[in-house]
This record gives C-alpha cells, sequence and structure tokens, in this order.
C-alpha cells in the first residue's frame, strides 16, 4: 500500500514537471447591448464596469446599416495612446482639436479607438465597416443607443479601457443582460484554458 502512494506521488510530481504550465488568462470584453455596459474580465473576474453607447439603428453587420455588430470580435488595432483626452480623430488620424465632454453640435470620434475585426459569420464585416469601441464627446448620451454602429465611450472610461487591453485582446457583444453574458465569457475562457493546457 505505501508502495500505492508512492507510485501515485512520484506519477504526479513527474506529470507536474513535464506538463507544461497553463495559459495565462488575457483579459476580455464583454458588452451587453440590454444594458449599455461593458465590463473588463480579467482572469475570470469583472474588474472594471463602464456605460456605453451601442448604435441607435439596431443590430446587425450589413454594410450601410449603422448598427451594431453582436458576437465574438477582438482588437485589431489600437489608435491614439498619447492623444489628450477629447482629442478629435478623422480616419483615424488626430486632427490636432480637442473638445470638452459634451461640446454643442459637435459629434466625432475622440480620445481612443479600439479597432474590431469580427471573428464569425455574423460580424465578418465589422473591420471593413470601421466598428470601433471610441471616445464622444457626446458624453450625456451614454447609457443608451445613440451610435452610428460603434461603441462609443466617456472619454476617461475609453482611455482606462485603452491602458488595459491588447491588439488581440478579445470581445462579446451580446443581446443578453450583463450577468449571462459574463458567465458565457468566462465559461468560454476557462473552455480556452483547458485546450491550450492538454495540448
Amino acid at each position: 500500500m505505501r508502495l500505492l502512494h508512492l507510485s501515485i506521488l512520484l506519477l504526479c510530481v513527474t506529470a507536474a514537471v513535464i506538463s507544461p504550465a497553463p495559459a495565462m488568462a488575457t483579459p476580455s470584453i464583454v458588452v451587453s447591448v440590454p444594458d449599455q455596459t461593458l465590463a473588463l474580465i480579467d482572469d475570470g473576474v469583472v474588474v472594471a464596469r463602464y456605460p456605453v453607447s451601442t448604435s441607435k439603428f439596431g443590430l446587425g453587420d450589413n454594410s450601410g446599416s449603422y448598427a451594431t455588430p453582436l458576437g465574438a470580435m477582438k482588437i485589431a488595432s489600437k489608435i491614439g495612446g498619447n492623444a489628450p483626452l477629447g482629442a478629435v480623430f478623422k480616419n483615424r488620424s488626430m486632427t490636432g482639436e480637442v473638445l470638452a465632454p459634451n461640446a454643442p453640435g459637435r459629434d466625432p470620434i475622440v480620445t481612443r479607438i479600439l479597432w474590431l475585426r469580427g471573428l464569425e459569420k455574423q460580424n465578418a464585416r465589422a473591420f471593413a465597416r470601421n466598428i470601433y469601441i471610441h471616445g464622444t464627446p457626446e458624453e450625456r448620451l451614454i447609457g443608451r443607443p445613440a451610435s452610428y454602429g460603434c461603441i462609443r465611450m466617456r472619454s476617461r472610461d475609453v482611455a482606462q479601457l485603452f491602458g488595459a487591453v491588447n491588439v488581440g485582446t478579445k470581445i462579446d457583444v451580446a443581446n443578453t443582460r450583463l450577468g449571462p453574458a459574463v458567465a458565457q465569457a468566462k465559461l468560454e475562457s476557462h473552455s480556452r484554458t483547458f485546450r491550450v493546457a492538454g495540448n
């Protein structure tokens, strides 16, 4: 019996030494359209929540629809890392203009841009449609659908998010409440981690 315990212990130690360490969890983002809320998840834990605005034209990915695409996407590009809060972007380049929150009569892209690439058939056009997570000067409209397809955030919030994520960070846009959307993202994250660790 003692020999059996020693054999099992030796087998476990050998497996731990030979097996690769599990993959490190990376941050991910979940957006709940009904709640107009974005959650940043790190190692399975919600570390930040931000109010957002998705499209006032609804959900979808058709060209010219101005709708927000659903499903799994990833950050394809990060633009504006050193820009001041409120810096105006046109064609992903700073114009030199800086707007205060709720500046009257203007609705440009400001502060930071996280350009999204769709990973599914239902959002395959997201990159070509220039779907971003970005800052908006129309902060009074945050928390309700108000965009032309992108996911809008307050300038200070998008700057914080920008610093917490990388190119390749996964984002799930869900037409469900935030709680179930986060639970689904956690489940998928753990599933990916186990698959990588098992390879």
